[in-house]
Order: C-alpha cells, then sequence, then structure tokens
C-alpha cells in the first residue's frame, strides 16, 4: 500500500520567484551562480552547497530566523506549474504534494525506472542527515483520475509560472492506498530516504503526484553526444541532411528502437531490434565520452562545431513503455526521460522531525 499523508510543511515567509531554482542535478555553475546572486536566501544556498554539513546548519538557522516558516497543521497541496511546449497552445500540469513514505521497490508499491550512480546518493545523504529535512520534491506518476483539484480562490503560494493551494488533504491516504507508483524524476532522493530510513531515521520524502492521464504530462527526448569516439559508426540509411533523417525518424513505428546519427560524415537513420526502446538502442555504444541534453538544435550544433563526433537523436520515451519496464523490473538507461518541466525547488519543504 501506497503511504500518502498529509503533513506540516515549511514554507518562505515571504515566498516569491527570487527564492526558487530548478532542482540541484539539473544547475551548471553560471546559473547557480546567479541563483545566489538574485536573493541571499535563494533554495540554492539549501540545495547546492557544496559543504552539506553547511547548507542543513544553514536550514534550521533559516527556521530559527524565521526566513522559513513551518505550518500549525498538517496539508496537502495542490500543485499547479505552466508547461511551456511552445506550439501556442497553453499547457498546465497538476499534482498533488503530500508526504510519502519511502518504502523498498521490493515492496512493489514505488517503481523506479533509471539506474543511479552511488556518489550522487552519498552527497544526497550527507545533506539530508545535517538538514533533517527534505528540500526538494520527487516526481511521481499514477494511473486514474486526481483525487483533488485546486479549489477556485487565489492559491496560497505563486512564483509566477508555478502555484499551490493547501487543502486539508481528508481522504488523500485512502486514495493513493492501492496505487503504484512510478518514479519519474528523484530516484537518487528517493534511495538516498531509503538509506536514511536504514539508519533509523524517519522514511518520508516531499512528493509530488501527477497522473498519467493529465494532460499537461510531457516526456522530452535525452539526446546523446559522444566526443572522443570517433569509432561510433552505427551504419544504416543515410540521408542528404538531418532535418530528412529526423522526418523519416518520425515516421517510424514504436516496435523497435530508432535513432539518427549525426555524424562528421552525415546523417543516417538508425533501427533498433524489435522490443527495443531508443535510448536501449544506444545504450549499446556505451557511455564513454557520452554527454547528454534535451536541447536538439544543440546536440546538432555541437558535432558541427567540431566540439563533439556525433550524436544520437531520440525520440521521446513514452510513458507506457516506461511504466512496462519498471513493473518488470527493468532499469532503462540514466537520462532516458525528462519529464518537463523540472518542479521548483524552494516552495516547500519537508522536515522530518516533529
Amino acid at each position: 500500500m501506497a503511504d500518502v499523508r498529509p503533513f506540516r510543511a515549511v514554507t518562505y515567509a515571504r515566498p516569491s520567484a527570487d527564492v526558487t531554482a530548478p532542482p540541484y542535478d539539473v544547475l551548471d555553475d553560471a546559473l547557480r551562480a546567479a541563483l545566489r546572486a538574485r536573493d541571499p536566501h535563494n533554495v540554492v544556498w539549501l540545495t547546492s552547497d557544496p559543504d552539506e554539513a553547511a547548507a542543513g546548519r544553514r536550514f534550521r538557522e533559516w527556521l530559527d530566523e524565521g526566513v522559513l516558516v513551518r505550518d500549525d497543521e498538517p496539508a496537502v497541496w495542490v500543485l499547479e506549474q505552466d508547461v511551456p511546449v511552445g506550439h501556442g497552445v497553453p499547457l498546465r500540469r497538476t499534482g498533488i504534494a503530500a508526504s510519502l513514505r519511502a518504502q523498498p521497490y521490493s515492496d512493489g508499491v514505488v517503481l523506479p525506472h533509471e539506474q543511479t550512480h552511488a556518489g550522487t546518493k552519498r552527497r544526497r545523504l550527507r545533506l539530508l542527515r545535517a538538514a533533517r529535512a527534505q528540500l526538494e520534491p520527487i516526481l511521481l506518476l499514477y494511473d486514474g483520475p486526481p483525487p483533488l483539484e485546486a479549489p477556485a480562490r487565489p492559491p496560497d503560494l505563486d512564483a509566477g509560472d508555478t502555484r499551490l493551494w493547501r487543502v486539508d488533504g481528508e481522504g488523500v491516504d485512502e486514495a493513493f492506498a492501492s496505487a503504484q507508483l512510478l518514479i519519474a524524476d528523484g530516484h537518487h532522493r528517493y534511495e538516498t530516504a531509503l538509506a536514511y530510513a536504514e539508519e533509523a531515521g524517519p522514511d518520508r520524502l516531499l512528493a509530488v503526484l501527477v497522473s498519467t492521464e493529465d494532460p499537461g504530462l510531457v516526456i522530452l527526448p535525452t539526446h546523446r553526444v559522444f566526443a572522443r569516439r570517433a569509432d561510433v559508426d552505427p551504419g544504416d540509411e543515410a540521408f542528404a541532411n538531418v532535418e530528412d533523417a529526423l522526418a523519416a525518424l518520425a515516421s517510424e513505428p514504436y516496435d523497435h528502437g530508432a535513432a539518427v546519427y549525426l555524424g562528421q560524415d552525415g546523417a543516417r537513420l538508425v533501427r533498433g531490434r524489435p522490443g527495443e526502446l531508443d535510448v536501449e538502442l544506444v545504450e549499446r555504444f556505451g557511455r564513454e565520452g557520452v554527454s547528454y541534453t534535451p536541447d536538439e538544435a544543440e546536440a546538432v550544433r555541437r558535432v558541427r562545431a567540431g566540439e563533439a563526433d556525433g550524436a544520437f537523436l531520440l525520440r521521446a520515451t513514452r510513458i507506457e513503455d516506461v511504466f512496462d519496464r519498471a513493473r518488470r523490473g527493468v532499469a532503462m538507461p540514466p537520462k532516458s526521460t525528462y519529464f518537463f518541466p523540472k518542479l521548483l525547488s524552494g516552495l516547500l519543504f519537508h522536515p522530518l522531525e516533529p
């Protein structure tokens, strides 16, 4: 059974977009510095400080100083986030932010779909020990309609493209009791919560639950760019230009893997084995020299500029394929999915102490 409950959230006393940030794992040095300069209390000072002990102390100091405040009563939050898909049609993704019990994958309640890295989990565990709070949410998916909707009133928290309403959450535990939850984003944070629980710590974490029926649920492909890998030569069907190859890729059925490989000698459509996903096809070429980007134009630019030997341009992984692999216990390669947009950090925090 999924254990989803209301919780006493911590929020900024003066919430604004200036104190929010993307999650720690998508920040580069330039963006991190810009966010620090934007506001002395921006959440990156908590989530992305290389000194995890200092970040944890800072969280508790901000609570003592009143920069952060804690709700008196437990609640859940309806979260609405704008999805800038760029097609002229406004989309919104709606989820429920609540406290989730971290359960071992073997229970079959929470399902992973991607592999994780030990070093990242060690760093996140040091931060969790120091802060004694979950500082960023993870994103999970479930089948079926949502049990709550945004109330017809102004939001309690407004960060521009993300809005939250506090609701009492009555019945939310029963609504998710039989649900199977798929981790869409936040595998490292979830497994860190499991490790923390094994140390006799609390086993709760901050989760945003989104229905697979939500019209704003968007997955982008993550393209693979290879540097110092002149040995990558996938062969297959050649095209005069990358645009024609991508048009052919869009017509390929999903019953086999497919991708466009752009190398120094042109573009080719590469077809995989029956039942193989695009990311599994590309994984056969290894990870040495690989970097990742959801920006197709950036991947093409790097190849044409000679900064990379080649790039695989992929289709977005379908949510039904992600659920299928997860339910069968098949781990997908890293960066198999990019659920867009990322959840903002700095709106809600989940203390792990009474």
